[in-house]
């Protein structure tokens, strides 16, 4: 059975997190990290990874971007690889995970859903047939809880169809502050918050007279944290290098 360490573990994904696992015989979680250290569940709560002296195969961590380096200097020191499904990281940062995954194994994907990684590979196929002509848009929306806009997501879908486009395009975020008509080289991107929405993503490819919409609605957390409970098993006993959703698919 795979030892799971959750960094992160009382907060709402934490919680999706722990119930899951307590349905599940391949896995368990000995520990968990956050700064409320009120136990919850059968494990202990620490509020730093320093803490903890016990072992564990993996850890998960949906948690801030502001514990990254701790995490990823707590992973190197015990040997155990580390998913990452914590969103807002800086460009700074991601190379920092980069750079931690050369020496061990890393996962790293700005979102853990199966539907959300099959609608990127739809839309990059989309992209390189109807790019040239077509205007691209990505609209996203959460709930009004949510700190980062955009998404991680959002980019992570941006950055996917930039990659098979024949030029890199423009990403605009705001357009009422430009009064000009679209430029035919660019993304737009569109962030919407409110009441409890899980997450809703739609990629509009829009032509003369005609549109292509290629969308992914989550109805729950547990779909979020199911992949990252998955991708924590599949990680167990890997080689350093970075890994993403594609990969365990």
């Amino acid at each position: 059975m795979k030892q799971i360490i959750l960094s992160g573990c009382n907060g709402k994904m934490g919680h999706v997190i722990s119930d899951i696992v307590m349905g599940r015989d391949d896995c368990t979680i000995v520990a968990g990290f956050d700064l409320n250290t009120q136990r919850q569940y059968d494990y202990p709560v620490y509020t730093k990874p320093s803490e903890y002296t016990g072992s564990g195969d993996v850890i998960i961590d949906f948690s801030h971007p502001s514990l990254l380096t701790s995490l990823l200097d707590y992973a190197e020191e015990k040997k155990i690889p580390i998913v990452l499904a914590t969103t807002g990281y800086s460009k700074a940062q991601l190379e920092e995970i980069h750079a931690a995954a050369q020496r061990l194994p890393v996962f790293f994907s700005a979102n853990m859903s199966l539907g959300i990684n099959l609608m990127v590979e739809l839309a990059k196929k989309a992209a390189s047939v109807l790019g040239g002509s077509f205007d691209i848009e990505i609209i996203e929306k959460h709930h009004n809880q949510k700190i980062d806009a955009p998404s991680g997501t959002a980019l992570m879908i941006a950055d996917a169809v930039s990659g098979v486009l024949s030029e890199k395009p423009q990403y605009v975020y705001d357009r009422h502050s430009q009064r000009k008509k679209r430029d035919k080289n660019e993304i737009g991107i569109h962030a919407i918050r409110g009441g409890t929405i899980v997450g809703e993503h739609d990629i509009m490819f829009a032509g003369r007279d005609e549109i292509l919409t290629i969308s992914h609605t989550a109805m729950s957390k547990e779909v979020f944290a199911s992949g990252a409970v998955n991708a924590a098993v599949f990680m167990c006993g890997k080689a350093p290098g970075l890994y993403n959703m594609k990969d365990m698919v």
